[in-house]
């Protein structure tokens, strides 16, 4: 049984982004995130070209130039955000150790992008423009944000933002090591991501020994009332 082509007339504009997205990244390869990108893909999937274009506006980036490739990448990054959720809910992860909730989700965005690596590379100098700077930043965070809700993290302290902010490092970090990796699959990309998440999970039971500490100390406060209001 053939899978059933999608139907593009039915998308809004927002659908049909993320539904070509997957086809642009592959015309990145050659083409680069570009016009030329739009069209191969669009016309590889059989959506039409100019609605493909108008999904995808040739509006004017952010300090100048076009903006059209950062909506493309974005749109190629919520697709690959979308699949993850798809193919690993909090349930499927609910028997694994967090480290191994992450290390499936990281290795999961890898597989997305295995064989696609110079389109990888294009898209991250793109991100890495100063005008760029604060959107891949979001992006980044966005990713990461998912990831661990679905690792099942319920932080809504300081650790909620610092989390995210190690683990958007770590995946930005293995990306740049993926796309400069050509040992056999990939393995040495997956022996990086493996010691950097060792090493924050490393640093997270340390921090929380050290909390633990602190709240099992005696408070001064409390110490200091009962010298001046002694019990009776």
């Amino acid at each position: 049984m053939t899978p059933q082509t999608p139907d593009f007339a039915d998308m809004t504009l927002d659908e049909l982004r993320i539904a070509l997205a997957p086809d642009i990244a592959a015309s990145a390869i050659f083409d680069g995130w570009n016009e030329t990108a739009l069209i191969a893909a669009a016309e590889m999937a059989g959506a039409d070209v100019d609605i493909a274009k108008l999904a995808f506006p040739n509006k004017p980036g952010i300090g100048g130039g076009s903006g059209r490739a950062m909506d493309m990448i974005e749109a190629w990054i919520t697709s690959v955000d979308v699949a993850m959720e798809a193919e690993w809910p909090q349930e499927r992860l609910a028997d694994l150790k967090i480290r191994e909730r992450i290390r499936v989700l990281v290795a999961f965005r890898l597989q997305a992008v295995d064989h696609i690596d110079e389109a990888v590379r294009r898209a991250m100098a793109i991100m890495a423009m100063p005008q760029n700077a604060a959107r891949s930043i979001q992006l980044g965070w966005r990713s990461a944000d998912i990831m661990w809700r679905l690792a099942g993290d319920t932080a809504t302290d300081y650790n909620h933002y610092t989390k995210r902010a190690i683990l958007a490092g770590i995946y930005s970090a293995t990306l740049a090591f993926f796309v400069n990796d050509d040992s056999e699959g990939k393995a040495k990309t997956h022996e990086f991501l493996g010691r950097r998440i060792d090493g924050v999970m490393r640093f997270e039971k340390f921090k929380y020994q050290l909390t633990s500490r602190e709240v099992e100390m005696p408070s001064l406060t409390r110490f200091l009332g009962r010298l001046r209001y002694p019990s009776r």
